[in-house]
């Protein structure tokens, strides 16, 4: 530790990124700490269509929107690290954060938005296909599969209304649940087995996803009998859909150690982006929210960041 900056962001996807703007047009010293690349998980998106003001014909991807956050942060004088944040201590005025290298670093205010990551649908393959016919947002990635089939892996109440929205842009929407039942609300429920272009794969889980450069096979096992079934996408789409909607992971351990609520294991932190700890602040998919969206992740930021310049000034 070799300085005490006045904001430390922890995290550095689209809520972080904003809030490293923020900051540094409130002439705040702005260290962001990002343990994977920069961008977070948007950087996986190779096109998006529902961000304000981005990029037109197709030329917008989750890495160029989120190259010029960061040059943008930069250009405000946020200095950008690359560290895996392993404890946090943030009772008292002076916060410190350690790495899991050891190095120790130290702010006023934090601003926690490490977001959450979709548990993954536990299949061969899955990782290669993420933004190739994979994906865990019907809201961003929809669009990309009109007129195709498409594959829905979950039976709670996201899953299926998830399935229900893909059904406005796909030709059939199947739902693969590896019970014999949904865990949805009853009203949900009632809901797909009224809709024409659902169906459901019960008792059946996602053993592999196959292709060569995009998803057009699946693999799939019944639980009960250990029946392996090939599903094809048709010849002439050349490229199914599936989708994963069995929970996000928010990456939250070392805050609930350090003494930070959570609600549902995400930081309980409203509007205003305040934690349960004076001066640590909450933006993105990390804290309690309706909505997980990129637009929504940079109104956080931009909340926090004006929030943790009132907290320093007061």
């Amino acid at each position: 530790m070799d300085k005490i900056y006045d904001v430390i962001i922890i995290g550095a996807g689209p809520a972080g990124l904003t809030a490293g703007i923020y900051c540094g047009r409130y002439m705040l010293s702005t260290l962001i700490l990002e343990k994977g690349a920069v961008g977070g998980q948007i950087t996986l998106t190779s096109e998006i269509e529902n961000y304000p003001g981005q990029l037109g014909g197709g030329a917008e991807s989750g890495m160029t929107l989120t190259a010029r956050m960061r040059e943008q942060a930069e250009s405000f004088g946020a200095v950008f690290e690359a560290a895996e944040i392993v404890k946090a201590e943030l009772d008292g005025d002076i916060k410190k954060l350690t790495a899991s290298n050891g190095k120790e670093y130290c702010a006023k205010a934090v601003i926690i938005s490490g977001g959450a990551h979709f548990r993954p649908i536990g299949c061969e393959n899955e990782d290669r296909f993420v933004g190739a016919g994979i994906s865990y947002c019907a809201t961003c990635d929809a669009n990309f599969f009109t007129g195709l089939d498409v594959y829905v892996v979950g039976g709670g109440d996201s899953a299926v209304e998830e399935a229900m929205y893909l059904t406005k842009f796909a030709r059939r929407v199947t739902i693969i649940h590896r019970r014999d039942s949904l865990r949805a609300a009853q009203r949900i429920q009632e809901k797909a087995f009224a809709n024409d272009k659902i169906s459901f794969l019960w008792n059946t889980v996602v053993e592999s996803a196959e292709g060569e450069d995009v998803l057009d096979r699946l693999i799939l096992k019944n639980t009960l009998t250990g029946e392996r079934t090939e599903i094809k996408a048709d010849p002439d789409d050349g490229m199914l859909g599936l989708f994963g909607f069995i929970g996000m992971l928010p990456d939250t351990d070392i805050y609930k150690e350090a003494g930070v609520a959570l609600k549902g294991g995400y930081i309980d932190a409203g509007e205003d982006t305040h934690t349960s700890v004076p001066g640590v602040f909450a933006a993105g998919d990390i804290r309690t929210k309706l909505l997980r969206q990129v637009v929504t992740a940079c109104a956080d930021g931009a909340v926090a960041a004006s929030e943790a310049e009132h907290y320093l000034n007061a």
